[in-house]
């Protein structure tokens, strides 16, 4: 047994090494680019980037946005798993297809559709206007709401493709025995279908979150220069500024709230099932 053990390891050795080269190194060597860009190892590069507003404001907006684009694609994967998973088994395999076709097409021709929507002339001022709810075109282009828009639009499917895996494996009978003990929707949910369904929200959420922190087209095209988020800002650091140091500590951030919100959808997800 220890000798395959053995022989296993060493067929795996080639494939980890290269990996290693290829893909940890050069994470590795970015990241630390941030703990000693001025020649000497120390933490100034973070300090002086905290003290910045401007960096201080980008990185709570940031955070803000991921977690209220997680939030809401939770609440509507919920809703729209639940209605999937109890279609027959052809009309829930179409139901997926949908999902899963914005997937397939470019984030990029995704994000500039709701230029077309979104825009003083786009069909949302359009039905504002006609119904009476707005005398002038609205201004939600560039604006911290159309960049909310986009963001849930792109990674929505991610929620629900998770959540409905996790609901499928749900015991089909654990919903009639709430029912019959006299529990309602809200505690049905709370108490039995949110324990027995948490891998698939912690998946669904990690996915959501961190493709919120880490997208660039989006934020860029729909919030432009007036609403940056920590993704751009790394942009205009490496392009305009030349500052990979700055770069380097944002692409640390970014990672680290990325790992955080791991940890924290396992730890909720873990105190729940135990309550």
């Amino acid at each position: 047994m220890f000798q395959n053990r053995i022989e296993a390891m060493m067929l795996a050795l080639p494939a980890a090494l290269f990996a290693a080269v290829v893909f940890l190194m050069p994470v590795v060597i970015l990241l630390s680019e941030g703990f000693h860009g001025g020649g000497e190892w120390s933490l100034s590069a973070y300090t002086t980037f905290f003290s910045e507003p401007l960096n201080r404001t980008v990185f709570w907006r940031t955070l803000r946005l991921g977690a209220e684009v997680t939030v809401v694609a939770a609440l509507i994967g919920y809703a729209a798993a639940f209605a999937i998973v109890s279609l027959p088994a052809n009309s829930k395999g179409r139901m997926i297809g949908l999902i899963m076709l914005p997937m397939m097409i470019s984030p990029v021709a995704r994000t500039y559709a709701w230029i077309v929507i979104l825009g003083r002339t786009g069909i949302v001022n359009q039905a504002f206007q006609a119904v009476g709810l707005s005398d002038a075109p609205l201004r939600i282009l560039f604006t911290e709401t159309a960049v909310f828009i986009g963001l849930l639009q792109l990674f929505l499917p991610l929620m629900i493709i998770s959540l409905i895996s996790a609901l499928e494996n749900l015991p089909k009978d654990v919903i009639p025995a709430a029912r019959v003990l006299g529990a309602n929707w809200f505690q049905i949910f709370w108490k039995v279908v949110l324990p027995l369904t948490k891998e698939g929200l912690v998946i669904g959420g990690t996915l959501v979150f961190t493709g919120s922190l880490t997208a660039y087209i989006t934020p860029a095209i729909l919030g432009g220069s007036k609403v940056l988020m920590l993704e751009t800002l790394l942009y205009q650091r490496v392009t305009v500024a030349n500052d990979f140091v700055s770069a380097s500590v944002i692409a640390l951030i970014l990672v680290a709230m990325s790992f955080a919100a791991n940890l924290l959808l396992k730890r909720i997800a873990t105190v729940k099932a135990k309550a």
